[in-house]
């Protein structure tokens, strides 16, 4: 992967993680939404921040671990951004964008694990 590509992609998964965060802020103030919101907070910026990590992997196999865990916890908030949609705590309206940054992560970092493998 490129050195752009690489920057763009820590930059993209930031800057998901922020709007995240500015998501979490417009959650009612009920339990599940506290509950959900803990867990897609964590897995959005635990998804950056993994992503980082895997840019100063030393070797290629530690590269695929590392890349390997940014696509579960991308495919882990996508879940729990479909569990906000399906269960009303946000209008859908609201939750598109994101659900579609999500899905497009997910592609990413699947093609990314797989071109590493090969």
């Amino acid at each position: 992967m490129s050195v752009e590509r690489h920057q763009e992609l820590r930059n993209r998964t930031k800057a998901f993680a922020l709007r995240i965060i500015r998501m979490i802020r417009v959650l009612p103030d009920n339990r599940e939404a506290n509950v959900i919101g803990k867990q897609i907070l964590r897995s959005a910026t635990g998804m950056a921040a993994n992503y980082r990590a895997a840019g100063l992997a030393r070797s290629k196999a530690e590269f695929i671990s590392r890349i390997g865990v940014v696509l579960e916890e991308a495919d882990e908030t996508v879940f729990w951004l479909e569990l906000l949609c399906e269960s009303g705590l946000l209008p859908e309206a609201k939750l598109q964008p994101l659900l579609a940054e999500g899905n497009q992560l997910v592609a990413i970092f699947l093609a990314s694990r797989r071109t590493a493998k090969a």
